[in-house]
């Protein structure tokens, strides 16, 4: 199969069982939510289907190669991940920052950014709208424009795979609205697939093509976001009364969350 295949994958840390038997796909050209409430493993799903961190079992193929088993460097060419916060001490610039990305393209003996690395970094600078800032020290970024700078950095990689998590924590409504859709145009355009793991579920129901719901650890289900998102789950899962409504123009599921009772006086 094309695209990100996950089947019965397991994590073990300190002797607990974080995820367990865990199955998903991911197509090319689409978005695929990761959602779930705190702790339902999320992060560490993603740090492990990455081969960031120990798995005790599964399988993990991205367009039919192992993922896990490939060599770094390949692994480097094909994957990107942006963490939910990429603190540095190093002294860095934010195009330094971005030009990270273009390691696993370069030779051992190259000293300098090829014409193709600088273009790649400019693209992605021009991107998420960090140009003017390609000269600040990262560190003195605020939290949103590191976010940014960190998500720059993974598309400067050129990835195949693109696997974010929490990217628009940081960021205001319009920021959050322009990086769900740069991200979705960039998966129409060159077929990529991305991972995004978001808590906003509203966010999550207008931009994704499919969701993939977890919770302490384990797979609930897997579907479109009208599918997925049921009051009956919002209830059993997230311990929240709403009403579902379709948005007036794209269709797609609204939340309506209903305020909980006050308590009595």
């Amino acid at each position: 199969m094309s695209g990100l295949l996950v089947s019965a994958l397991g994590v073990t840390l300190a002797g607990k069982r974080i995820v367990s038997e865990i199955a998903l796909t991911a197509a090319p050209g689409q978005l695929t939510g990761l959602i779930g409430p705190n702790g339902a493993g999320k992060s560490t799903l993603m740090r492990a289907l990455l081969g960031l961190g120990p798995i005790g079992d599964g399988t993990v193929t991205f367009h039919g190669e192992n993922l896990l088993s490939m060599p770094s460097r390949q692994r480097a060419r094909t994957a990107a991940f942006v963490e939910q916060s990429g603190q540095t001490d190093a002294r860095l610039t934010a195009r330094e920052v971005v030009t990270l990305g273009r390691i696993p393209f370069q030779s051992l003996w190259q000293s300098m950014p090829s014409p193709e690395d600088l273009a790649q970094v400019d693209a992605a600078l021009d991107a998420v709208d960090m140009q003017a800032f390609a000269a600040r020290l990262y560190h003195t970024l605020s939290g949103g424009e590191q976010q940014r700078i960190q998500i720059a950095r993974a598309l400067a990689q050129q990835p195949r795979l693109l696997v974010l998590d929490e990217p628009t924590s940081h960021l205001d409504v319009h920021a959050q609205l322009a990086m769900l859709a740069l991200l979705q145009r960039r998966a129409r355009k060159t077929g990529a697939t991305v991972l995004i793991a978001l808590h906003d579920l509203n966010l999550a129901a207008s931009f994704c093509d499919s969701l993939v719901l977890l919770h302490q650890g384990r797979l609930v289900t897997q579907g479109t976001p009208a599918e997925v998102l049921t009051p009956a789950l919002l209830r059993d899962i997230y311990s929240v009364s709403a009403t579902l409504l379709l948005h007036p123009t794209s269709g797609r599921p609204l939340i309506a969350y209903d305020l909980p009772e006050s308590p009595s006086q």
